[in-house]
């Protein structure tokens, strides 16, 4: 059974997540705090994160980053911040989803179960990915530029997969954001999209301003190029 850690100080939002979450099939821990979150984390592992961002004691903030240490577990922000830089800064530390109150049950549940059944589908992949200079080892979640480590957000290394396993096959913007967000949600638009291209292109490409494994089909979208 897949297990979910809720880190949320709302009651009435607990009570009524945690009757939706366990009527699909799911179990859930519940943590209040900021520190009842690093005591759970620490003693057990989990197949989803959902945490708020402000909390009594502390920054979801905080806590993703923390997380996404050691793991690439799917993290969800639930939460009231709905600034376009919050919603930035979640998604670029890590965060899968990023989901802003008041919102609709259902369409939280659907994202839970798309996004774990993503999850499960990366682990049932090839356990290595290589293209040129470029190499993924999925079972350790690492990527490699040649032999150099390189240090990638959840969502950058999700894209990075996406490409390497569609090389040259041109991407549109709505095909990349349906396979790597739940394509009923609107948070994500094309420049939060290019934001994530940018990014990953200065950590993988020699020279970022003229890309050569990222490029950018005019009108159409993106494709993965396996050589220079």
């Amino acid at each position: 059974m897949k297990h979910i850690l809720l880190i949320e100080d709302d009651l009435s939002l607990i009570s009524g997540l945690s009757f939706a979450i366990q009527k699909q099939g799911y179990g859930i821990t519940v943590a209040r705090t900021t520190a009842e979150a690093d005591a759970i984390w620490a003693g057990r592992l989990f197949d989803m994160v959902i945490l708020d961002v402000s909390l009594p004691d502390g920054s979801g903030f905080d806590i993703c980053a923390k997380i996404r240490q050691s793991s690439n577990v799917p993290i969800i922000f639930l939460t009231a911040a709905d600034e376009e830089t919050d919603i930035i800064m979640g998604l670029d530390i890590g965060g899968d989803d990023y989901i802003t109150k008041p919102f609709k049950l259902a369409v939280l549940m659907s994202r839970i179960n798309a996004l774990l059944r993503r999850s499960s589908n990366f682990g049932e992949a090839d356990a290595q990915l290589v293209s040129g200079r470029i190499r993924v080892e999925r079972l350790k979640g690492k990527v490699y530029k040649d032999d150099t480590e390189l240090d990638l957000t959840a969502g950058e290394y999700k894209l990075l997969c996406l490409f390497m396993e569609n090389p040259d096959i041109v991407l549109s913007p709505e095909q990349i954001l349906g396979r790597l967000w739940d394509s009923s949600g609107n948070f994500v638009d094309n420049n939060t999209l290019t934001v994530y291209i940018r990014r990953l292109r200065t950590k993988i490409e020699d020279d970022p301003g003229t890309p050569k494994r990222i490029v950018t089909v005019r009108r159409m979208g993106y494709k993965w190029s396996p050589t220079d």
